[in-house]
């Protein structure tokens, strides 16, 4: 008699920490704004198509999506999948014109990230965090914030130039990495295939 009220104490309590399952599928962003409640300190994936992002950090406890750019107008074909928690998610955007668009994606200023593009422009800002991103070709600027904040740092490029004045470092040409070692907590991954990364 008592498994009811149990498992309804369990359900409650998955509800109230942000546990409870969450599916978002909006296909027509120009006349149905994204936005999603997710929690500062949880962890997102994001899977992009090739154009040009900026992720930001901002002040509340949500994801918003927004468009800009020449081709804001056909935004309407663009899609927008977000699936897990709101302290644990994956967002995928897809669809949508190719050029003349700028989308920005808004997260919690605190939020654990891991970022995969085709191609194009990529840029992460304002936010505190693991920071993972990689871009097959294009260019990837990550605001890295205080460089001692980081534990690990390990960042590469196939062919292009890598900057990363925080760290002291400066290459270009084939081939070009570096890695290092810090006291700090969190974790950064960045990698370029053809193109330019900067760390900032």
């Amino acid at each position: 008699m008592r498994t009811p009220f149990l498992l309804a104490s369990v359900m409650a309590l998955s509800v109230a920490s942000g546990a409870a399952p969450t599916k978002m599928d909006v296909k027509d962003i120009e006349n149905h704004p994204f936005t999603a409640e997710f929690h500062s300190g949880g962890r997102l994936k994001m899977y992009l198509p090739s154009g040009s992002f900026h992720i930001v950090g901002g002040v509340d406890n949500k994801i918003t999506v927004r468009i800009t750019g020449r081709s804001a107008y056909r935004a309407s074909d663009m899609r927008v999948q977000l699936e897990g928690s709101k302290d644990n998610a994956s967002l995928t955007v897809s669809d949508g014109p190719k050029n003349d668009l700028e989308v920005t994606i808004e997260v919690p200023k605190k939020t654990g990230l891991y970022v995969r593009m085709p191609a194009g422009n990529l840029e992460l800002h304002h936010l505190t965090g693991d920071k993972d991103a990689e871009l097959h070709a294009g260019e990837l600027v990550i605001d890295v914030g205080d460089a001692s904040d980081y534990s690990s740092v390990d960042a590469s490029v196939y062919s292009g130039g890598l900057e990363a004045s925080p760290f002291g470092e400066s290459h270009g040409g084939l081939f070009r990495s570096f890695h290092k070692e810090g006291n700090g907590r969190y974790h950064l991954h960045a990698h370029v295939g053809a193109g330019d990364l900067t760390l900032q």
